[in-house]
């Protein structure tokens, strides 16, 4: 069963995101709760569907749930541009020049705490999730996600960031 490398080191960072130390991955999600920065990019087609990845079921975290189109760690000594760079090539194979940031902010679960740096962006191309990362992803009706909250489909830190970022239908997504 593939896995996730325990032994990858992530900075530790402050409420505001200042790196203060690092830690290893396995040490970050072992329920100790130490905020460590993370990057998210929510891609839209022009149509406004809002693209999600399936997460795999040997995944730690969220396994066999639909989650965020990209979503990584930022590995120790790297700014958030080039792990936005390189999560959105290794997740999507694709390249984003044109992603707008919304913010940030703390997501805690019972397992971690993650500094969550949040994109978006419109996209029209071909996306090639990588297979052994992700099974797969496919566009979301704005109705079909809404339709999906609270039903264990989606995982709870979309959920919440994208209600949070997104659930005015007033103001377009994409």
């Amino acid at each position: 069963m593939k896995r996730d490398d325990d032994n990858e080191l992530f900075p530790v960072v402050d409420e505001q995101g200042n790196v203060v130390g690092k830690i290893l991955r396995g040490e970050a999600h072992n329920g100790c709760k130490v905020l460590h920065p993370v990057i998210h990019l929510h891609v839209f087609n022009s149509r406004g569907e809002l693209y999600l990845q399936h997460r795999p079921k040997w995944k730690l975290i969220q396994p066999d749930r639909w989650d965020t189109a990209c979503g990584g760690h930022v590995a120790y000594g790297e700014s958030i541009g080039q792990a936005f760079e390189r999560e959105v090539a290794e997740e999507l194979g694709i390249k984003v020049d044109n992603a707008e940031s919304l913010g940030s902010y703390t997501f805690e679960s019972a397992r971690e705490r993650e500094f969550v740096h949040v994109f978006k962006t419109v996209y029209d191309g071909p996306i090639n999730p990588d297979k052994d990362e992700l099974d797969g992803g496919r566009f979301w009706s704005r109705q079909d996600i809404l339709d999906s909250i609270g039903t264990g489909v989606l995982t709870p830190n979309f959920e919440s960031e994208y209600m949070r970022f997104f659930q005015d239908p007033a103001q377009p997504a994409g």
